[in-house]
């Protein structure tokens, strides 16, 4: 499915299903000290009930499975969906294929509402008030989002720079370090109960790098086929020059947790 949106890429359209093969084998990659700081707020935990939006392949349910709370996931994308499913299979996680915007699940259906790496995709002014709804009293909003450092990384900067090339629309250069962007639509109904942004250092081999990057909005999710080969070929030639075997890319991560009044 097709999304256009003239704030990000400058209307280019971009499908995540286009990529979810390469997004299910190359995007779990959060470590575990990024899953350490949604704990410690103790959210996810046992006895709360979580909807993920924007799920993707279910990397967040997945991993927070074990700490024993009830997920709900939800993503536009019919391939992602089918995605989180197979890797999912031993869990005992609900996902549906839905516009998060028009979920309907009951009033007051869950503790938190988790959204990872997607928050910016939303029509908030139409999600607000529908996360609002389906939150208990005193519930949270947890978003959260974890991007490399292209100007203090020096492969993930030659690495974005051959996206560039390809791709450039594409509006997902340039990280540093902030916190999480929350609409002002969210002070009518939400308080802003904390935030945190971190450094981590995430390991990677050439193919998982190369996995990594093949599997982002301005790559796998926009290119035309041909236009990915050409690029994967390029990439692949970038790294054997630039990068060893294995390497860390240093990321920054950012959390933000909005407490229903």
């Amino acid at each position: 499915m097709n999304i256009i949106n003239e704030n990000i890429d400058n209307g280019t359209p971009f499908d995540w299903g286009r990529t979810s093969t390469d997004y299910a084998k190359f995007r779990d990659i959060y470590p575990q000290e990024f899953y350490q700081k949604i704990l410690l707020r103790n959210l996810c935990t046992a006895g709360q009930a979580i909807l993920d939006i924007g799920t993707g392949t279910g990397v967040l349910p997945r991993n927070l499975y074990r700490y024993g709370a009830k997920w709900t996931a939800a993503d536009i994308s019919e391939n992602q969906i089918a995605q989180a499913k197979a890797l999912s299979q031993d869990m005992d996680i609900a996902y549906h294929v839905a516009a998060v915007e028009e979920i309907g699940f009951p009033d007051a259906s869950f503790d938190v509402v988790t959204a990872c790496q997607c928050f910016f995709y939303f029509n908030h002014k139409k999600l607000m008030p529908n996360l609002y709804r389906m939150l208990k009293p005193g519930g949270s909003l947890l978003v959260l989002y974890m991007s490399w450092l292209p100007f203090e990384d020096q492969i993930a900067g030659e690495s974005e720079k051959l996206v560039l090339k390809y791709n450039p629309s594409w509006s997902g250069a340039g990280e540093t370090v902030r916190p999480v962007s929350i609409p002002d639509c969210y002070k009518e109904k939400f308080d802003l109960a904390y935030h945190e942004e971190f450094l981590l250092k995430v390991p990677f081999t050439r193919e998982s790098w190369n996995g990594r990057m093949k599997a982002c909005r301005g790559v796998g999710a926009s290119l035309s086929e041909e236009e990915i080969v050409r690029w994967e070929e390029e990439h692949k030639k970038l790294l054997a020059q630039t990068a060893p075997e294995e390497f860390t890319i240093l990321h920054y991560g950012a959390i933000a947790q909005l407490s229903k009044r």
